[in-house]
């Protein structure tokens, strides 16, 4: 008996299951940018015009396609999902039937063989933890499965798309937006977001992805247009929380929730750069001098109460006197000069004569007590005596 057809079925199965499982691994470590064809590049306006006239407008459908592929690509909502436990089972079912017929077994053991691998190896699916596969049966949803295995009836049911429920991350800007000051400024945010419905995900809306990014470029330009410049830079977190309110209540509908929003830079033109570090070094200037000639007028107002303690108690004058060459006598060699005008003023004796004389040319009664000794203090002459 010839065998060879068999093996010769066998061996083709086994090479396109491992050429898709190879194919599949490749597309998963290439970027999204490596998946461009030499098509989807753009060409210059006259060689697409001149394109469109030659090939009849195919020209047009081919661009067409290749964003249809490329969007299909991005989502992986239409992938395939083999998996190893489905992979095993097709396998060994496919083995025994091969091995059945070899060892010249009923050709109906063989073909039921071979129907149950088929069928285990399309129906058996499995999902990862963070994945959600939504199935739909006869064109209908039947139900949202996952994680873990499960089974499909073959040509009835179908996954229409696998949702990933991580959170991921979508980075938005906005160029040139002008501020309610009118300031063109460039924005940068982050935007933080996870599907919580999978069936909302998978039948209100085609792309969640782009979706996501195209309300959120959009919300941050309105804020932009209703925000002051200055608000902008100084108080991130309210545009963050007002940006995460305005996403959330939009995308809420797709069954998608915006976690947070992150603004990371906001750029300004060089010239108000400019403009503004002038301004901010002179308020600092200002604050400066105002501290200045406060803290002059409050030593000057010190200076005065001082002069008039001393003036009323010309020991503390000299105690005080006393410390200043003391501390100025500190350092070993050093000769100290003073005039002898400074040390008449810092004797109590001679302070307190003059505050005499000055309360007699004023007339009121000196002080019995603030006379020196060995000083006669004169008299002022009287009217009439």
């Amino acid at each position: 008996m010839n065998h060879f057809p068999f093996l010769l079925i066998f061996a083709g199965i086994m090479v396109v299951l491992w050429a898709r499982a190879v194919a599949r691994a490749s597309s998963k470590r290439s970027p999204q940018s490596s998946r461009k064809s030499v098509w989807s590049q753009q060409a210059p306006p006259a060689v697409v015009q001149a394109a469109k006239i030659e090939s009849l407008g195919l020209t047009a459908l081919v661009q067409q396609r290749n964003a249809s592929d490329a969007s299909r690509n991005y989502n992986s909502t239409t992938e395939v999902h083999m998996n190893p436990v489905s992979a095993v089972i097709f396998i060994i079912f496919i083995g025994g039937a091969v091995l059945s017929r070899l060892a010249g077994m009923p050709i109906g053991v063989t073909v039921v063989l071979a129907l149950i691998g088929v069928f285990l190896g399309y129906s058996v699916k499995m999902a990862q933890q963070w994945e959600r596969a939504v199935i739909l049966r006869l064109g209908k949803l039947h139900a949202v499965k996952g994680p873990g295995l499960f089974i499909l009836v073959p040509i009835f049911d179908q996954v229409a798309t696998w949702i990933d429920q991580r959170i991921r991350t979508t980075e938005v800007n906005a160029e040139q937006a002008l501020t309610r000051d009118t300031v063109p400024v460039n924005v940068d945010a982050i935007v933080f977001w996870m599907v919580h419905d999978a069936e909302r995900a998978a039948l209100e809306i085609a792309d969640y992805v782009s979706a996501v990014q195209r309300v959120a470029q959009t919300s941050l330009r309105e804020m932009i247009g209703s925000s002051v410049l200055s608000e902008l830079l100084s108080d991130r977190k309210s545009a963050d929380a007002a940006l995460k309110e305005v996403i959330g209540a939009k995308t809420a509908e797709w069954g998608v929730t915006v976690n947070s929003v992150e603004i990371r830079d906001v750029a300004i033109p060089d010239n108000l750069q400019d403009a503004m570090s002038r301004q901010a070094q002179a308020e600092r200037e200002k604050q400066a001098r105002v501290t200045l000639g406060a803290a002059e007028e409050e030593v000057a107002q010190k200076f005065v109460n001082a002069a008039r303690l001393y003036a009323t108690n010309p020991e503390a004058l000299q105690l005080r006197a006393m410390n200043i060459i003391y501390e100025t006598t500190k350092e070993r060699g050093a000769t100290i000069l003073m005039p002898t005008s400074m040390v008449d003023a810092m004797n109590p004796g001679a302070a307190a004569f003059a505050l005499n004389m000055a309360r007699i040319d004023s007339g009121k009664q000196p002080t019995p007590d603030a006379t020196p000794s060995g000083t006669s203090v004169p008299q002022v002459p009287r009217a009439g005596g």
